[in-house]
């Protein structure tokens, strides 16, 4: 089973039986680290540009 389904599954639990998050994970399987865990950036784009925005001004020219 997905963590993604596993969580949206605690997250069922504790909103129709009133449970804590420990309980609804311990049910369903899942950890708590697990739960809280928040994705990274699906693509660097957004660091990339970030990057050639500071390079882009930082630039030394050699003479």
């Amino acid at each position: 089973m997905p963590t993604k389904a596993r969580k949206t599954w605690a997250q069922a639990l504790q909103k129709n039986n009133s449970i804590t998050i420990t309980m609804s994970c311990a049910i369903v399987g899942l950890s708590r680290c697990a739960y809280y865990y928040q994705p990274k950036l699906q693509d660097d784009s957004v660091i990339i540009s970030v990057l050639n925005a500071i390079t882009d001004q930082h630039l030394r020219w050699e003479e």
